[in-house]
């Protein structure tokens, strides 16, 4: 649904995000299938690793491939200016690459929750969603915003002659951004119902509840402001810092900055995520589930 420079980046930030919202099912779904056969141990009969596959290519890819048919000069950013220019094994490549980057990011962030590394499994959200926003704001010479706002390649020619609010309105009213809300409500829309609901259903887990150090409603609200805003908030700043000072300082005062921001112990946004509940121990070391649970053992090590 977005455009094809950050389509990739978003759906390992949706595989990745997904894996995190899911991340004491995933800890859980371990625990029960310990011991087991290769079938039940395989990623396939992952029931959340599978879901977050079906959206990727029931939504993500249809939608994606929708708007590049549509508008190929907006979908491409404007480096292609219409369907003669867009080589078909990009098209195929696109359609493959869009599930592979989900899963990539699921797992990734799969294997940071079961080891007990819940905040570095945020890390890989934050940090796609900051790479996402930072293509659609910076882009790969400043123009990012510039070339997102025009509609057609005809509109990005004649961008410098026109002030930004009034191409912004431009944009508000074609039918490449009616095509966006349309898809967006359908994509972004199940995206959160997914993604929420996993992480509400999560906290009905033992342990959950010691976990979470605020209401539900609050706890959605700080991840939603981590896992999005947060990146949306760094990929501006970071675009400033990148014009006011040029490429390479700007990029690696960005860089020192999200260091001081994000890793240290005590940092603001390490506190927060762990207000949220995401499980921070690895996997062995959580509480046994019940005895009588169908499909555990109880003679398997904590």
């Amino acid at each position: 649904m977005l455009q094809i420079q950050a389509a990739p980046l978003w759906a390992y930030a949706v595989g990745a995000t997904s894996a995190l919202a899911a991340g004491r099912q995933l800890q859980v779904w371990e625990r029960i299938t310990a011991g087991e056969g290769p079938r039940t141990r395989s990623h396939a009969a992952n029931p959340y690793l599978a879901l977050t596959l079906l959206f990727a290519a029931v939504l993500m890819v249809p939608t994606g491939l929708f708007l590049l048919w549509q508008n190929p000069s907006w979908a491409t950013m404007h480096v292609a200016r219409g369907h003669d220019d867009v080589w078909a094994g990009f098209v195929l490549a696109y359609a493959g690459g869009i599930p592979v980057a989900a899963v990539l990011g699921f797992l990734a962030a799969r294997a940071l929750v079961l080891a007990g590394a819940g905040y570095w499994a945020y890390l890989q959200c934050a940090g796609a969603h900051f790479l996402v926003f930072g293509v659609l704001v910076h882009g790969w010479d400043g123009s990012g915003y510039e070339r997102f706002l025009s509609p057609g390649a005809r509109d990005w020619a004649h961008w410098p002659h026109d002030s930004v609010v009034n191409n912004a309105l431009d944009f508000a009213t074609s039918g490449t951004f009616l095509a966006l809300l349309v898809l967006g409500a359908a994509v972004v829309g199940t995206l959160l119902l997914m993604q929420v609901g996993w992480l509400v259903e999560g906290w009905s887990l033992p342990g959950a509840q010691e976990d979470r150090g605020v209401r539900p409603v609050l706890a959605v609200a700080i991840a939603a402001a981590g896992v999005y805003g947060l990146p949306f908030l760094g990929a501006l700043g970071a675009s400033a810092l990148v014009r006011l000072l040029g490429g390479w300082p700007g990029l690696v005062l960005c860089v020192v900055a999200a260091g001081l921001v994000l890793l240290p112990r005590r940092s603001p946004v390490r506190r927060l995520h762990q207000l949220v509940g995401v499980p921070d121990r690895h996997w062995r070391a959580e509480p046994e589930p019940a005895r009588g649970t169908a499909g555990v053992r109880s003679d398997r090590p904590a």
